[in-house]
């Protein structure tokens, strides 16, 4: 791959906060992610979206509103702007925001500049539905590790050696990882197979009406409604499905409504209602008010 190229992401609207980013890299485990650099810098190693091998990216704050960005191994724009939700008109969300108190007062909880941060990948997502299904968080997250470390491809960051998932061909000739029986590896090898078949090409997944693109994702072996559900949110930069019934996310909207028991899916239908287009938006910021 040719060497890094630097370039200047503005967002579609509004400040992007990579600290809030760096933040909840750090604490989501799928991510196997430190968070910030030494150096204050955010980096992060994906499989690219042509799923041949790895690329990155490492980010630095600019006016507020843009970020510099050092893209390495064939990375490309659009998918670091869809990871970081730079694609979001954050000025839009902040008005809506000022007509709806209850999204206001969302807002109000969360940095001005806090937006979805996504799966390096559609692909890495439907690898971490098959580790995390039925498998503690902390394990499914030590056996990302373990697949990063020992058959991912390595690239240079500005100076740092950092390693991505290992891409589809390369899962395909893995044929054994301590821990993961061979039903899951399986799995694994099914998604890696689905990704070359362009199933989990992000531009056609958001592209579909939602329950379209769940059906696709769930004709992949291993992938049921829950992990779909996370991969549409997750992975493909939806910005207006809700996450249905996540009880975290219902638990949180019951709190922010001043209510002692979860909402319902309906009742947090009626009331999100009103954020609409940004309702993937505003639930993840219910999901992350604590960062």
């Amino acid at each position: 791959m040719a060497g890094a190229v630097t370039e200047t992401l503005r967002t579609a609207g509004g400040p992007v906060d990579l600290g809030f980013a760096a933040r909840f890299l750090a604490g989501w485990p799928p991510a196997t992610h430190a968070g910030a650099s030494a150096d204050g810098a955010l980096r992060l190693a994906f499989v690219r979206d042509d799923l041949e091998g790895a690329g990155g990216v490492t980010l630095r704050g600019g006016d507020g509103a843009e970020v510099a960005a050092s893209l390495s191994g064939g990375a490309t724009v659009p998918q670091v702007r869809r990871v970081f939700g730079l694609d979001l008109d954050g000025a839009a969300f902040a008005a809506l925001g000022q007509r709806d108190p209850l999204l206001g007062a969302l807002q109000a909880r969360a940095p001005a500049g806090a937006r979805p941060v996504l799966f390096g990948s559609v692909y890495e997502a439907a690898a971490w539905a098959v580790l995390g299904a039925r498998t503690p968080v902390t394990r499914a997250a030590a056996l990302r590790r373990a697949l990063i470390a020992d058959h991912g491809e390595a690239v240079d960051l500005d100076g740092e050696r950092w390693r991505a998932f290992p891409a589809p061909r390369a899962l395909l000739a893995v044929h054994t990882v301590p821990g993961v029986a061979d039903e899951k590896l399986r799995r694994l090898h099914a998604v890696a197979g689905a990704a070359l078949d362009g199933v989990l090409d992000a531009d056609v997944l958001a592209s579909l009406p939602a329950d379209e693109a769940l059906a696709r994702l769930k004709s992949v072996r291993g992938i049921g409604d829950f992990y779909a559900m996370l991969i549409l949110l997750r992975a493909v930069g939806v910005r207006d499905v809700l996450p249905g019934s996540e009880p975290r996310i219902l638990a949180a909207a019951a709190r922010l409504i001043g209510r002692d028991r979860p909402l319902t899916a309906d009742e947090f239908a009626e009331i999100s209602a009103r954020w609409s287009p940004f309702r993937t938006w505003a639930s993840f910021l219910l999901r992350t008010a604590h960062i």
